[in-house]
């Protein structure tokens, strides 16, 4: 009778099967064969649970919150120069409104609003003005820039009759990107000169 075939070896490949399926250890602290799988063990013996049944690896979690930083450093740039832009494009349509009203005003009265009485001719009679058929702008107050600071008006204008000014982001003249400034004259925001 070979070894294969020897009812002993069978028993002890099967207790080893038994005990690898119900996650017994075959080794002791001190590296010995520590196998004792009855059959009454086996039934009392927890069925081998599934992989992340009890939770992620540490490995796992890292991975995880690599993969999400990576992909924040490459949407949030995305995102934010979004935001430049839509401010830099309200300062633009904001200008053209503003520059509308200040046509309709010089239609109404004559001239456009001297530098001293500013934007608040749009919405306010200056003293002295006859002919104001105001407010020119629909919610009646002069709207601010959207960085909250209020737009340079100056007439006579260097730029043609009158000159209408953000200074962007950052409040300075010059600049670029949203920092730049966002002027009357530019060819987005195109004042007619007469």
């Amino acid at each position: 009778m070979g070894i294969h075939t020897h009812p002993l070896f069978l028993e002890s490949v099967l207790v080893a099967w038994a005990a690898l399926t119900a996650g017994a250890k075959f080794f002791d602290s001190e590296a010995s064969v520590a196998v004792h799988l009855t059959p009454a063990m086996s039934a009392q013996t927890p069925p081998r649970s599934k992989r992340g049944a009890h939770g992620f690896t540490l490995i796992e979690l890292l991975v995880v919150v690599v993969i999400i930083g990576l992909l924040a450093g490459i949407v949030a740039p995305r995102y934010f120069g979004q935001v430049g832009k839509s401010n830099t494009t309200a300062a633009r349509a904001q200008i053209e409104q503003l520059g509308k009203a200040l046509d309709t005003y010089r239609l109404d009265v004559g001239t456009y609003p001297t530098t001293e009485q500013g934007l608040q001719a749009l919405v306010a009679k200056p003293d002295g003005v006859d002919r104001w058929q105001g407010p020119y702008l629909a919610k009646q107050q002069v709207p601010g820039d959207p960085w909250g600071r209020a737009y340079r008006y100056k007439t006579p204008g260097d730029h043609g009759d009158y000159d209408l000014t953000s200074y962007g982001s950052d409040g300075q003249p010059g600049g670029t990107g949203e920092a730049a400034d966002v002027n009357s004259w530019d060819s987005a925001a195109q004042v007619k000169t007469q």
